[in-house]
């Protein structure tokens, strides 16, 4: 009778962990929007484009009214943010590949100008952080001492949650089959020997 119990367990616990594989493969292969023209940029990892809102998928810029430290004094990291997008954007139109959106309606995407990846430019310059992504960037930039990593600074999220701003999670990256696998794998692992150690 306890083998039968553990049995039907296993087989329920497998039906879940192919249910829940099911639909992160139909969230990661479901349909792409793209979008292009000139952009309206909102803050550091915000901009609008045909109207549409977009948040860069898989980084965190500090907000408009964040200020950092750097040299014992102030200055306003999340308008220079802001400012690095823009200077990176400029007159250029923009070319956003949405897929999905956050749970504020606005859409996740990898944005590029003249083939360049917005979003990891962000991070490689030190303008805003890994976010479920661009872990190398932000290696190098930190490394560099480039921009929030020349001096000290909260970490967006956690400064969002100190001044009253919306809390969000790291973005899992789209279209990264591979990296999505590898974290439902750890997960699938952990419930295995929970379940085999009962």
């Amino acid at each position: 009778m306890k083998q039968m119990l553990r049995l039907m367990r296993d087989l329920l616990l497998t039906a879940l962990i192919l249910l829940f594989l099911g639909l992160v493969v139909v969230r990661l292969e479901g349909p792409q929007e793209a979008m292009s023209g000139r952009a309206r940029i909102v803050d550091g990892d915000t901009l609008v484009l045909d109207g549409k809102r977009i948040r860069l998928v898989g980084i965190d810029a500090p907000e408009l009214r964040q200020v950092c430290q750097r040299d014992g004094r102030d200055w306003p990291c999340g308008t220079e943010a802001k400012g690095y997008l823009a200077a990176l954007i400029g007159d250029a139109k923009a070319m956003c590949d949405a897929d999905g959106s956050d749970k504020y309606g606005r859409l996740l995407a990898v944005c590029r100008v003249a083939n360049r990846d917005l979003n990891a430019a962000m991070v490689d310059g030190g303008y805003a952080i890994a976010f479920g992504d661009y872990e190398t960037e932000e290696a190098v930039a930190r490394q560099k001492r480039l921009g929030l990593w020349a001096g000290t600074f909260d970490v967006p999220r956690q400064w969002r949650q100190t001044h009253g701003g919306m809390d969000e999670m790291p973005h899992i990256p789209e279209g990264r089959l591979d990296t999505a696998m590898s974290r439902i794998g750890g997960w699938v692992e952990n419930a295995k020997s929970r379940v085999w150690n009962d």
